[in-house]
């Protein structure tokens, strides 16, 4: 048995002292505390309320996978999200979370996803029409929209019009910039109720489900099949044979927006930076997409096979993680390497400071995107871009899939040149991007 560790507090003062700074990017304050605490430190936020910041990755490899059974996810999720996005996969547990996985994985097997590649394809193109050559620009907008057309015409082709989708993503945005606020500021939990604010923001939330209950039921009594995503989940039975309940379905499709385009966008977004400050690898990608295209056509064989692409949208991700931290609470006591967690424990896993943890990769902070050319498998117990072990994101196929077609059709049409001093972040619910501004010179072919 290894002899007990005692895990070093960072008190409740130094939290306090440093709120301002932890509202607007809480990433620096708690890589000082890794580096002086070490890889797992308990923060004090409140009198009575602490939180186990870890870096460990063999300690989220035991938590996220080999005793997963033991451990649930945070208030963060099961509560506090739930009252915007409904309970759903992301932000239910128990019996509810594994009867929905089991209904809901069919509809992102790379099958089903193939009959989406389409309607992914045009969204990409459509969007990237607003590039306007030797202008700058900030990309973001045009990734961000890119990512939510492809969510919404994945799951509804062209039943939704361009009004409810601009309302849907306004609301999304909207809700997500609330719960942040709520999260960072704890302490002024009693004026967000007071002033409103969280009334306000659920009556949105509102708002987007009666839009989404209205597509729902316009495609229920048009009698038609279009194969999408809606489709697939109005035709899921559970094993008694019953349909998802209408409540259901919206929660299912409500995160799907939250995490489907999130992410994404970001992704692309931070992968656009690097590619523009290592034109070689713009270059890589660009005669790799020439030599898949003279033996292939179609979209899933060209997305598989993209495998430079692959590389560099892999490096991105470590180094900017979108989901940059994982929460999980242990339901009962538990022992890891010395360390002692209570049962109720919240630990939170920086994802961010372990991609770039100087013991578990070479050259951390640089962009070395051949590190990956045998795939991310190689790094499972240290690479966490979509989470790991069951509640790994049951969409990582399709934000693959459409962040290579993405890079790919951009490589292809232009060259990206920086218009920025440094790659700057905004950490929220997921790391966003700040300031990606570019220019882009079209390609001679």
């Amino acid at each position: 048995m290894n002899p007990k560790k005692e895990i070093p507090t960072v008190p409740l003062k130094r939290f306090l002292k440093h709120s301002l700074d932890i509202l607007k990017n809480p990433l620096p304050f708690h890589h000082r505390n890794f580096i002086e605490q070490g890889d797992v430190f308990r923060l004090k936020i409140g009198f009575n309320t602490s939180v186990f910041f870890c870096r460990d990755a063999a300690l989220a490899e035991y938590v996220l996978q080999k005793n997963q059974r033991n451990y649930v996810k945070s208030k963060i999720q099961t509560e506090d999200l739930v009252k915007y996005v409904g309970k759903g996969l992301l932000t239910s547990e128990g019996d509810h979370w594994r009867k929905q996985r089991k209904l809901i994985q069919p509809a992102f097997h790379k099958k089903q996803l193939e009959n989406l590649l389409e309607s992914i394809h045009d969204a990409i193109t459509s969007e990237f029409q607003r590039i306007q050559p030797g202008e700058v620009l900030d990309i973001f907008p045009i990734l961000n929209d890119l990512a939510f057309q492809a969510v919404v015409k994945s799951l509804f082709s062209s039943a939704a019009n361009q009004d409810d989708i601009s309302r849907l993503q306004h609301i999304t945005e909207t809700a997500q910039k609330m719960l942040v606020k709520e999260l960072r500021q704890p302490y002024l939990g009693w004026w967000f109720k007071a002033s409103g604010e969280i009334k306000k923001h659920i009556g949105l939330t509102r708002e987007a489900r009666d839009i989404l209950k209205r597509i729902v039921h316009e495609r229920r009594k048009s009698n038609t099949r279009e194969n999408d995503l809606l489709d697939i989940l109005l035709d899921a039975k559970y094993d008694d044979g019953k349909s998802m309940s209408e409540e259901q379905l919206i929660d299912e499709i409500l995160i799907l927006f939250t995490a489907g385009h999130e992410t994404t966008s970001n992704s692309l977004t931070f992968t656009c930076q690097l590619l523009a400050l290592h034109p070689e690898w713009q270059e890589k990608i660009y005669e790799d997409y020439i030599a898949i295209h003279q033996k292939a056509d179609d979209l899933m064989t060209i997305v598989t096979q993209s495998k430079v692409c692959q590389q560099v949208i892999e490096e991105s991700m470590r180094l900017y993680p979108p989901a940059y931290f994982i929460d999980r609470v242990n339901v009962a006591e538990d022992h890891f390497n010395g360390m002692q967690f209570k049962a109720g424990s919240n630990i939170l896993f920086s994802v961010y400071e372990m991609h770039r943890h100087p013991n578990l990769w070479d050259k951390p902070n640089e962009f070395i995107p051949e590190r990956f050319s045998e795939g991310g498998r190689k790094f499972s117990s240290q690479y966490f871009p979509f989470g790991a072990g069951p509640r790994k994101c049951i969409g990582n196929n399709f934000a693959m899939f459409e962040m290579i077609m993405a890079m790919s059709e951009l490589v292809k049409t232009f060259k990206i040149y920086p218009d920025f001093e440094a790659i700057d972040i905004t950490p929220l619910i997921t790391l966003k991007p700040k300031n990606a501004f570019l220019k882009f010179e079209k390609r001679n072919k």
